[in-house]
C-alpha cells in the first residue's frame, strides 16, 4: 500500500505501538474486573474501577496535551505512556504472584489510577506523530487503517484476556499485558521521524487556555467533537445489552458476546474499506449522514425482538460509527495547527472519554425511568435531534469539503 512508501514504514511502527497498547489495556481491563470481584464479591467494586481510572485521566489529560506540544520528543512521551502502563501491568503480575504485601484491593485501584495517567499521553502522542509521518492527502486513508486497527484491538483484547485467565491464570494474563507494553515502547523508540522544533515555552495554564479557545472558537472542530460526543452519550445502547439478552432475547453469555462484537466488526469493515476508498468529497455531509444512520440503527435495535436482527442492526451501527470516527479524525487532523495537536487531541479525548462514561450512566438512568426499550428508542431519537441541531447551527461543518482544510 502506498502509505508505507513514506518514511521507511514509520506508519507501520506507529500502528504497532497502537495495537499493542490497545491489546494490553483491554486485557488488563478484563482481568482486573475478574480479579477484584474475586476478592470482594461486591458489584460496587466493579463500578469503582472506571471511577479510579477516569478521575486521574481527566485531571492529567490537558497537562499531557500541553507537555506533548511543548517539551522534548513526541516519541518519548509515547514511550513513556507505554512504560507507565507496563509498570502497572507488572505491579498486577507481582500482586497475582503474592509478591506484594498489604491490601490487594488498594494495590489494584492504585494501579488503575496510574493507568488513567498513562492513557492521558497515548492519544496526544499518537495524534502528533500521525500528522508528522503522513502527508496530508493520506490522512483519510490512514485514519481508516488506524480505526480498523483500534477496533480490532477492542474485539481481540477482551477475548484474549478471558482466554488467558480461563486456560492459564491471572498471572499469565498480566504478564502478557506487560510484554505487550514493552513491545509498544520498543516500537515507539524505533520510530525514526524528523520532529518539528518544539513550540514556544509558555505557562502551562496559558497553553491549555489556548487549546480550549481554539476548539471552542472553531465551528468545524467544535461541531465535529460535539456531534460525536452527544451521539455516543445518547446512543449508548451497548451498555444495556446484558438486559436485552436476559429480558428480550432470552439467550446466554454467548449471545452477549455476539452483540458486543457486532458494532466493532462493522467499524473494522468500514475502516478497511475507507483505507482503500477514502472519502474526499462532501466530508461534512458524510459525517452528519453517518451519525444519523447510527441513530436510526439504534432505534431499530430498540424495536427489534429478534436476536439476529438486533445483531445485524448493531453491525450496521458499527459501519456508520466507523465512517463518523474516520471523518472526525481526519477533520481534526487537517483543521488543527501543528503546534496545538497535543492539546486538541487531549481535549478530544476528554470529550469522547466523558461521553462513553456518561453515556453508560445516561442509559441506565433512562432505562430506570422509561423502561428498557423506550430508553433505547429515546437515545436514537435524541441522536437524530443532535444531527439536526448540528446541521443547523454549524453550517461550516455541514458544507465542509476536505480540500478546504488542506
Amino acid at each position: 500500500m502506498d502509505l508505507f512508501k513514506y518514511h521507511n514504514y514509520a506508519f507501520a511502527k506507529l500502528l504497532a505501538f497502537r495495537i499493542q497498547m490497545v491489546l494490553a489495556y483491554q486485557i488488563m481491563a478484563v482481568v482486573v474486573g475478574w480479579h477484584i470481584y474475586e476478592i470482594t464479591r461486591d458489584t460496587l467494586s466493579l463500578g469503582l474501577i472506571g471511577l479510579a481510572e477516569v478521575i486521574p485521566y481527566f485531571a492529567s489529560a490537558l497537562f499531557a496535551g500541553h507537555a506533548v506540544d511543548h517539551f522534548y520528543s513526541r516519541r518519548l512521551f509515547g514511550a513513556l505512556s507505554a512504560v507507565l502502563l507496563m509498570l502497572n501491568a507488572f505491579t498486577l503480575t507481582a500482586l497475582a504472584l503474592g509478591w506484594l504485601n498489604g491490601n490487594a484491593t488498594l494495590w489494584i485501584y492504585g494501579s488503575i489510577a496510574f493507568t488513567g495517567i498513562a492513557r492521558a499521553f497515548i492519544a496526544p502522542s499518537y495524534s502528533t506523530l500521525f500528522a508528522i509521518i503522513l502527508p496530508r492527502d493520506q490522512y483519510v486513508r490512514a485514519a481508516g487503517i488506524g480505526t480498523a486497527v483500534f477496533q480490532a484491538g477492542l474485539v481481540l483484547g477482551p477475548a484474549i484476556g478471558g482466554l488467558l485467565v480461563g486456560f492459564g491464570s491471572k498471572t499469565l494474563a498480566y504478564a502478557v499485558a506487560t510484554l505487550l507494553c514493552l513491545g509498544a515502547a520498543i516500537a515507539m523508540l524505533l520510530l525514526k521521524v524528523k520532529e518539528p522544533k518544539k513550540s514556544e515555552n509558555i505557562p502551562v495554564f496559558t497553553s491549555i487556555a489556548q487549546g480550549l479557545r481554539f476548539v471552542f472558537n472553531n465551528q468545524i472542530v467544535l461541531g465535529a467533537l460535539s456531534l460525536d460526543m452527544f451521539a455516543v452519550l445518547f446512543g449508548g445502547a451497548v451498555a444495556m445489552l446484558p438486559a436485552f439478552i436476559h429480558d428480550i432475547y432470552k439467550t446466554g453469555p454467548e449471545g452477549l458476546g455476539i452483540l458486543r462484537a457486532a458494532p466493532a466488526l462493522g467499524a473494522i469493515m468500514t475502516g478497511l474499506w475507507l483505507a482503500r476508498h477514502p472519502i474526499n468529497l462532501h466530508a461534512g455531509r458524510w459525517l452528519l449522514s453517518a451519525v444519523a444512520g447510527f441513530g436510526i440503527c439504534i432505534i431499530g435495535f430498540g424495536l427489534s425482538t429478534s436476536f439476529w436482527m438486533a445483531a445485524v442492526l448493531l453491525l450496521f451501527s458499527g459501519l456508520f460509527d466507523g465512517i463518523s470516527v474516520v471523518m472526525r479524525q481526519t477533520i481534526m487532523q487537517l483543521a488543527t495547527p501543528d503546534a496545538m495537536r497535543g492539546r486538541v487531541s487531549a481535549i478530544n479525548g476528554i470529550f469522547i472519554g466523558s461521553s462513553n462514561e456518561l453515556g453508560a450512566f445516561e442509559s441506565g438512568v433512562a432505562a430506570r425511568l422509561m423502561g428498557l426499550v423506550p430508553s433505547v428508542i429515546f437515545g436514537g431519537v435524541m441522536t437524530l435531534s443532535v444531527v439536526g441541531i448540528t446541521a443547523k447551527f454549524a453550517p461550516k461543518l455541514r458544507k465542509l469539503e476536505l480540500h478546504q482544510l488542506q
